[in-house]
């Protein structure tokens, strides 16, 4: 019904459109009738070349309706055009295109049409990820049918609570992960993603079941990413900043260097300092017991001249470097603007990567780089200061100032 009322607004809008027209004379004169022939020829031949470009004609369908427009062009500049200015004259085309336009459509359509195409159509509108979605859903539901059929599919267990989680049907989850748990027992990736499903169930809480389960999962597997990621969480939600940043530091070590994952563990680790610096210095002071004697002493201060730059918040980078190849830190400090000027001692404990630290070179760089943003990378516009070349072995206080701006 809705269907046939839109076409009858359509047919009407057009009529409105083409009737006045025919029912007004219109004097025109052949050359003018030739030159919109032309006009119109013009317009078509455009019309083609595009579809074909776009691939919309073949190459043979394109050559076909070419001629019959060449055709067709002839023959309307060779008719002579003779307009008669009577009032009346051509009205009867009016009586036509209103009687014989909607008689022939509706003809058509019921010999050719298929009403059932628009609801084909209407399918084919639908969002892609509507569409996505759809067959997800329909994929969870035809498992979980397979699932009671087969409740000893360890795998089977597992996709589908990944399926739950993704869905965000985390209850479901957690049941479908504690089949797989069932089955497979105390595997790292398995206790991983039931502690992770629970702890969502729950709000993200990771106390109880799920802290159990990834202390378990890192007895295991001592270097395992997610676990240790997972660790570190628990323990901050218990308010155990110092094993949380231990888990982290040896997170962060384990991450490709200067990935986006290390520098979000270590903007993590940089928010623990300045809120509980304890924490962050107690896990350092024991592994400096293990490396006495490792360390340079570094001096900072700000130039007098750049003092009015900067904001008392902005953070303070202070690190040593290889003289030659990595970038990474060897050592780092991460201070603010209102703590200049400070003494600050580099050592092993502070090293961002076990295989990467002080002790394993003989002279290093020293650099101190106020970042306004906080990023642990350096960017455009920072104040920095450098000394090219320090001997690990000169116990002295060494003087650094930040003179300099990164370009």
């Amino acid at each position: 019904m809705l269907f046939l009322l839109i076409v009858s607004v359509l047919i009407l809008s057009g009529f409105l459109l083409v009737l006045p027209p025919l029912r007004r004379k219109h004097p025109v004169q052949p050359s003018d009738l030739d030159q919109r022939n032309i006009q119109i020829a013009q317009h078509r031949l455009a019309e083609l070349k595009e579809n074909r470009r776009s691939g919309g004609l073949s190459q043979v369908q394109y050559e076909e309706q070419l001629a019959d427009l060449e055709q067709a062009l002839s023959d309307d500049l060779d008719i002579k055009s003779h307009v008669s200015s009577s009032q009346s004259q051509g009205r009867w085309v009016v009586y036509l295109v209103v009687i014989g336009v909607p008689l022939l459509a509706g003809a058509l359509y019921l010999s050719l049409g298929n009403y059932q195409a628009i609801s084909h159509s209407a399918e084919m509108a639908i969002d892609p990820d509507t569409l996505k979605l759809a067959e997800i859903n329909k994929m969870v539901e035809g498992l979980t049918e397979k699932m009671k059929n087969n409740p000893d599919d360890a795998q089977g267990w597992l996709m589908l609570g990944r399926s739950y989680k993704f869905q965000q049907q985390y209850p479901k989850a957690v049941d479908a992960f504690a089949n797989a748990y069932r089955l497979l027992g105390d595997q790292a990736e398995v206790m991983l993603l039931y502690a992770d499903a629970i702890a969502y169930a729950s709000d993200k809480n990771l106390a109880g079941k799920p802290t159990e389960l990834i202390f378990k999962a890192l007895d295991l597997e001592p270097d395992n990413m997610n676990a240790l990621w997972l660790g570190g969480m628990a323990k901050a939600q218990q308010g155990d900043a110092v094993a949380a940043v231990k888990l982290w530091k040896k997170l962060a070590a384990l991450l490709p260097p200067g990935s986006d994952a290390q520098q979000e563990i270590q903007g993590l680790l940089a928010k623990i300092e300045s809120e509980a610096p304890q924490a962050a210095s107690q896990p350092e002071a024991k592994q400096q017991a293990n490396v006495p004697g490792v360390a340079i002493e570094v001096r900072v201060s700000l130039a007098q001249e750049l003092q009015k730059s900067v904001s008392p918040g902005d953070t303070v980078f202070i690190y040593a470097q290889a003289l030659s190849g990595p970038k990474m830190p060897l050592a780092i400090v991460r201070k603010q603007v209102s703590d200049l000027p400070l003494t600050v001692s580099l050592n092993d404990a502070m090293a961002m990567m076990p295989n990467l630290k002080l002790s394993n070179f003989a002279n290093v760089k020293l650099l101190a780089r106020i970042s306004r943003s906080g990023n642990a990378m350096s960017q455009p516009g920072d104040l920095i200061g450098v000394i090219e070349q320090v001997a690990l072995a000169d116990k002295g206080n060494h003087k650094l100032v930040i003179n300099g701006q990164v370009k």
